[in-house]
């Protein structure tokens, strides 16, 4: 397998094989594109040229934006911090109902290598500081397309102290989480459903790829959330709710799992907006299932973005929206009986 970070140019990719059949295999995600010359990846920014792959997004910035680390979702790193967020264009999924479909979804014929304002690594890394960002944040398309800058990005904010989250779909390589784990603080998944036939129907994926990114980024020690924008009359039936929940407390019970509300866009307009009393039932449904920690998203009006502690049940973060407005945590523990909670804090 090419590296992903040795004796790569500016442009080249790493994460490919060559094949017996003449293609040239993409080792990024779990699609596994074998590429002609001069034929891209589903993703739309992988292309071949002659006998490499090459990223066509390096450093190509689309988007870049200062968030409150909250609005990732990710709620048990640094709460109350902000994130420098960033995307090039590009996704490897097809999502019919994709709220950033106009950087993620890319026609055959852009130009994405002219796409945005060119930063390097070190650029990002110092106008986080600059804005009082505590992490940097790979989000709003799936940041897997973009690993070998996103990488370097990360080697970057290492240095200099600075946490580094991915926003992704979980269709990366075992490889690839391996390679990420070094440098990787926290990973927030979209589980998108449990059913294989809504991936393929609504995302043109397959869902076991996720479920093992999601085992995988644990078992490496990089801190997990969950999220699952619940869609009515597709996925927010307790069946799958409680086969999602059941899923993560076998991993680990403190993984925290968002269940957020659902609006019309982009393809899919036909189901109405998910209503506050579906994620209050996906909510104890999670619970019941013995997780520690489920959120509901979308909805900040009834309480559901809090944290408790598991152990006494104090309320320990209060938030509204992307705010945190009460931290209780002392050194990460709960102050009423001193039970660890578990994150990054």
């Amino acid at each position: 397998m090419i590296d992903n970070s040795k004796n790569r140019d500016l442009g080249s990719a790493g994460w490919w094989l060559p094949q017996v059949d003449g293609t040239l295999e993409c080792k990024l995600c779990a699609h596994g594109c074998r590429l002609r010359d001069h034929q891209r990846g589903l993703c739309g920014v992988r292309v071949r040229q002659g006998e490499r792959v090459e990223s066509l997004v390096y450093g190509r910035i689309v988007a870049e934006h200062v968030d409150p680390i909250e609005k990732k979702p990710v709620f048990h790193v640094l709460p109350g911090s902000l994130s420098y967020s960033i995307a090039t264009h590009g996704c490897n999924f097809r999502c019919l109902h994709c709220q950033n479909a106009s950087i993620s979804q890319v026609p055959r014929d852009m130009a994405v290598d002219a796409s945005g304002v060119y930063r390097k690594p070190e650029e990002i890394v110092d106008s986080a500081i600059t804005r009082g960002c505590r992490s940097i944040s790979y989000t709003y398309v799936e940041p897997t397309v973009f690993l070998e800058y996103a990488y370097d990005c990360c080697l970057a904010a290492s240095d200099k102290g600075l946490k580094n989250i991915f926003v992704s779909n979980g269709y990366m390589t075992k490889e690839v989480v391996a390679e990420l784990a070094p440098v990787l603080t926290a990973i927030n998944i979209d589980l998108k459903s449990f059913s294989d036939e809504f991936y393929k129907k609504i995302c043109g994926a397959s869902v076991q790829p996720v479920l093992d990114t999601i085992v995988r980024c644990k078992e490496a020690g990089i801190w997990v959330e969950v999220t699952t924008l619940l869609i009515p009359g597709m996925n927010d039936e307790d069946p799958e709710l409680l086969q999602i929940a059941a899923f993560l407390a076998a991993i680990d019970r403190s993984i925290p799992w968002h269940v957020s509300g659902y609006h019309p866009a982009y393809r899919m307009t036909g189901p109405p907006s998910t209503p506050q009393s579906t994620l209050q039932r996906a909510r104890q449904r999670g619970l019941d299932q013995g997780l520690h920690h489920v959120y509901t998203g979308n909805r900040p009006d009834f309480g559901g973005e809090d944290t408790s502690c598991p152990n006494c049940g104090l309320l320990l973060i209060s938030r509204h929206g992307f705010r945190v407005t009460l931290n209780r945590l002392s050194g990460g523990c709960c102050p009423a009986c001193n039970q660890h909670l578990a994150g990054i804090w």
